[in-house]
Parts: C-alpha cells; structure tokens; sequence
C-alpha cells in the first residue's frame, strides 16, 4: 500500500474512532433477526401489501420471501434518470424469479442542474441533496425490506439517496445506474460555439443547435462532470456491480446488468459495512485520479459524516499529491465517458490503482470481499452478465493512463489557504502557465453583475472576479457557469484572469483559475466580505495559497460588505427553503442541514 495514502488513511480512522463506532451502534442495534416485517402488527402488514397482487400479498404474509425496496429519481427533466421509467419492473420481475418480492418504496425529486443554471431554481440545487436524503429515509422508514435498489445518476441525487441510504445502513443496497446517452456533438465544438456566443459572433439560434446536439437523448450527460464522477464514485466504493456504470442505456447489457444487480442482492453486505473509511480514502483516490467533480468536496464530506466518518479537505489534498491522474475527460481533455469506457473504462482504472498500491483492496462491496470483481470486464453471454480477466491495456493512452505513465503526478485538486480563508480549485484543466495569478479584485455580489460589465467592455484586463454572497448560507451556493465562457474568452486574448467565490463551479470546472467554496462565506463574516474594488490578490495552485495583499490593520478596520439578499428568499420555491439558509453548514463540512456535531 502507498505509505501516503496508509498514513492518511490512518488518520482518518483515528480521527473517526468514536463517531464510527457510534454509527455502528447504531446499525447494529436496527437489525433485527429475521424479516424487518415480522415485527409489523396485522394493521401495518395489510397496509403494507394491500396493493399487492395475490402472489406478493402470498409471499408477504408468509415471511418468508425476501422484500427489496425501490427507491427512484425517475423523471422526464433529467435525461439521465428517464431510462428509469421502465426499471421497477424490471427489477420486480428478476425478484420473482430469484424467489424474492420488490416493493416500489418511493421517488425523490430529481433536478437538472444543466436546466437551472443561472436560474432561480439553480439555489434549490445544493438543497436538494438533503430533501433526497429526507426523502430516501420516508421511503425505507416502512420497516418491511430486507434491502434496496436505489436509481440515480445525477449531482445531488446521488449523493442525496446515498446520505439517506446511511441512514439505514443495516440493509444491503445497491445503485443501479442508468448510464451515458450515446456520443453527441464533439465537447471542443461545444466549448468554441459557447465561446463565440459569449462574444456575440454567434446568436441563440446557432447555440441551442450546438447545446441539442450535445445533449440529445435519454442517459447521462457525457462531460466528466458532477454525474459522471457519481458513477465513478459509485463503482470504485463497491456500490455498483462491476463494470456497470457506463453502459448506454435502452441495450442489452443494460437490462442485464439491471437484472444481475437484483441477483446480487441477496448476497450483498450491509451497505454500513461497505462504506468506512477505507472505502472513502478509495472514492478520494477515483476522484483524484480520474479528475472529477470539485462538488465532491462537498458530497464526500457529508457521505463521510453519514457514516461517521469525518474526512477533511487536508485529507483530499494530502492525496491529491500522492495519486497520478491518469484520465483526460472534458473538461480535462476531449474525449467524452463513451471514449473512456471504450478506452477500458473503471475495469482498467481500478486495476491500476489497486496493483500501484493507491486502493485498499480489503474492504467490503456489494460483490462480497475485495476489489478482484471490479479490474475485470464485463461480457453479455445469452442475456447473462459473466467478468472476465481484463487485457490490462489501455486502448487509448490519450485517454486513460497506467500509473508507470500518467498525465501527471498528482490528482489536480488543491485546497488553498491562506488569510482569506480557506478554498478548493481543481487544476487538472488549468495549464500550469496559468495556476499562478496576481492581480487586482474586482468585487461583485451576483454572476449577472459580473455580467454586465462583460458585456459593457469594461473587463479587457488582468483581474481576479471576485463573486460574493454565493455560499449556502447567502442562497443555497449556486454553480456559476454563466462566468465559464467570458472568462475563457478574456484568457484567451491574454489577459491574466481567475474566479475567487463561496459559490460553487462543478464538474465542469474549466481553464481558468477559480478559487471555490471560499469558506468562511461572506454572509458569515469571512474576508471575501471585506474585498474591495483594487485590493492585490494572489491565486497560486502551486503552492496551495489565496491571499489579500491589504495590510492586516487595514483589513481589520474595514467594514462588513453586506448585500441585498432579498430577492433570494422568495419565488421558485426558494421561500421554502429558507430554514435550510439559516442552519445550513460550512462547505469544508459538506454544507449540509443535518448536525453531524451530534455523534451518531
């Protein structure tokens, strides 16, 4: 094992000996011997199986038959999750087969990020983690399953259904992806039609036409953002069936590895057992190496606390210096998932990472004991789904990498500190000539100001934007992506540009420098809330700082920038969220509603 990644891993387990087993107390004590429904009264049995057909009703009374859950974020907005439609019954029938019962247990709401960005409803998306979590937890708290599926794809439902999952971690789970829709429009015309149309060169008309050819069918979108790295996620922590994440749907293989999945249940651990802190310092490992999501920043946090298990941002820096990156996916190059998988996919990933030392191998899955199942490739044999030893060759090194040859020597994700505070970047997609900037703030307190002055001319020069009153306490830490292409059109006529904000940029994550989840957020009283106009900020990824170059006196006696934030607490449901505002915590602690202070 990698001497880094041990001692961090160590580290971790020390610093969540009490937490930890106070989360297994409390499993332990949920489970009960026997099925969860024979402790049911007659009255709460019937309700139970009343919809039932009589072969269920049979099997329920009878407890005898095993009952899984179902717990879906099926819906038509999300392209990702609009395969799910036809997966309960999929699942049900595989169940019967297998001589077990599946109950559709509940939905949890589901929205697209690529649809609300820059929008109103874009402040509900953080939230919505924790309503999914909320959600998945009304949805099990029936008390009559012997384990779950749960369906998701995408940026919070993931890690939302997950949380809530935690939750009820006596029960085996297993996630059940839907995977990519098929290659669409190359991810660098996208860019460069983005790009034109921030520059007024092109109209509306000819980027809807680039945006519906890139997004243009039921799956997962194909950039390597905030879904994408879900799957990986799921896969490298033993959370999927090996080789499962990336497979078109509406084919064969789908369905097949849909129903392997439901064969597999009955064979699966607790799903509390399988994530510890092994299995996290894995899914830190898969983040790194791959370069995924910085919205992981925020979900692994959070997944960790619902596991009593307490990670930190040092911790996801400390391993992003010891992990190589070993695959270029858009943002962080042009090839698409569909290339990935095609290039050898999670199988050869985990292969390497485990053989270079860098993944525990001893750690639970919903395969059983080990990660042998997860390096070999997957195969459809007469509607069956058979593994088999992978070739162990990449067959795209532009692609993916072994760890003998990465791209680089670390996993391009950075936490920098410094007398503003503390903040993450992700450096993957950054070249290095530009990980190192310093030049004046200009302070806004939305992305449409920043805008504006865009759009009036007034930005043709070397500046750090600096987009403040964006954390979860200010209006629930909105993604920023509107900045992406006028900051990229501004750093490729060569000026010296960067992003500093306590809002968030996803997976998406792109060239230009952008120092986010400054935490304290401005509304807190952090320092990004004493900026002004002018002020000298450096931005170095290489060594890990963010720093204001004001003198300490003078930045002492400054006041505390205050913003209107009215307009956030009404219209599109944001009303409703307004407990969520007040109680929400730090992004360094996975800006979360629930109180992880509590030991579990």
């Amino acid at each position: 094992m990698n001497s880094v990644i041990k001692d961090i891993t160590d580290r971790i387990i020390a610093r969540s000996r009490h937490s930890r087993a106070a989360y297994l107390t409390k499993i332990n004590g949920a489970q009960i011997q026997g099925r969860h429904r024979g402790a049911l009264a007659c009255g709460n049995l019937a309700h139970g199986f009343a919809a039932c057909g009589v072969e269920d009703k049979e099997g329920l009374s009878s407890d005898v038959k095993a009952n899984y859950a179902i717990v879906s974020s099926y819906n038509d907005m999300v392209s990702a999750h609009q395969p799910f439609q036809y997966f309960p019954d999929l699942i049900k029938t595989e169940a019967r087969r297998q001589g077990a019962i599946a109950q559709f247990a509940g939905g949890v709401p589901a929205m697209c990020d690529g649809v609300t960005q820059g929008r109103a409803g874009m402040e509900l998306s953080l939230f919505s983690r924790d309503v999914i979590a909320m959600a998945t937890a009304i949805a099990l708290s029936h008390d009559m399953f012997d384990g779950a599926f749960y369906l998701g794809v995408c940026d919070k439902i993931v890690p939302g259904l997950l949380v809530g999952a935690l939750s009820f971690g006596h029960l085996p789970g297993i996630f059940v992806p839907a995977g990519p829709m098929a290659s669409g429009l190359p991810n660098a015309e996208k860019a460069r039609i983005r790009q034109l149309y921030a520059q007024g060169k092109v109209g509306r008309e000819e980027l809807l036409e680039a945006e519906s050819k890139s997004y243009h069918s039921p799956g997962t979108c194909t950039f390597y953002g905030t879904a994408n790295s879900n799957q990986m996620l799921m896969e490298i922590m033993g959370l999927h069936l090996p080789g499962s994440s990336f497979i078109n749907p509406g084919t064969l293989m789908r369905d097949a590895m849909t129903r392997a999945a439901v064969a597999q249940m009955q064979d699966a651990p607790a799903l509390g057992e399988i994530i510890d802190e092994k299995t996290l310092v894995n899914g830190m490992v898969g983040l790194l190496a791959t370069g995924g999501s910085t919205n992981h920043t925020l979900h692994l946090m959070a997944i960790g606390h619902a596991a009593g298990v307490k990670l930190t941002w040092q911790d996801l820096a400390d391993i992003s210096d010891a992990v190589p990156l070993l695959c270029r996916i858009y943002p962080n190059g042009l090839a698409d998932v569909n290339h990935f998988q095609s290039a050898g996919g999670m199988a050869y990933l985990m292969k390497e990472l485990r053989d270079g030392g860098l993944i525990h191998d001893n750690v639970k899955t919903v395969m059983g004991q080990g990660l042998d199942a997860y390096t070999k490739e997957a195969y459809l044999e007469e509607d069956q789904v058979t593994w088999k030893e992978s070739t162990g060759i990449s067959h795209d090194k532009n692609i993916l990498r072994p760890v003998s040859a990465p791209f680089s020597y670390d996993g391009g994700m950075k936490l920098l500190a410094g007398n503003m505070g503390r903040a993450v970047i992700k450096t993957s997609a950054v070249k290095e000539k530009h990980r190192h900037i310093k030049a004046p703030a200009i302070v806004f307190s939305s992305q449409d100001e920043m805008l504006a002055a865009y759009n009036k001319g007034d930005l043709e020069k070397d500046f750090v934007a600096v987009i403040r009153f964006q954390g979860p306490k200010a209006n629930g830490m909105p993604e920023l992506h509107k900045l992406t292409p006028s900051l990229g059109v501004l750093q490729d006529k060569g000026f010296h540009v960067a992003l500093v904000t306590d809002g968030r940029m996803s997976g998406a994550s792109g060239k230009v420098p952008a120092a986010i989840h400054v935490t304290p957020e401005a509304l807190e009283g952090g320092i990004i809330a004493r900026i002004q106009d002018g002020d000298l900020i450096e931005l170095d990824a290489m060594s890990g700082s963010l720093s204001l170059h004001v003198p300490v006196d003078e930045l002492q006696s400054r006041a505390i920038a205050t913003a209107d934030l009215t307009a956030n607490n009404t219209g599109m449901g944001r009303e409703l969220f307004s407990s969520f505002r007040q109680v929400v915590g730090a992004a360094e602690t996975g800006a979360s509603v629930f109180n992880w202070d509590v030991e579990q």
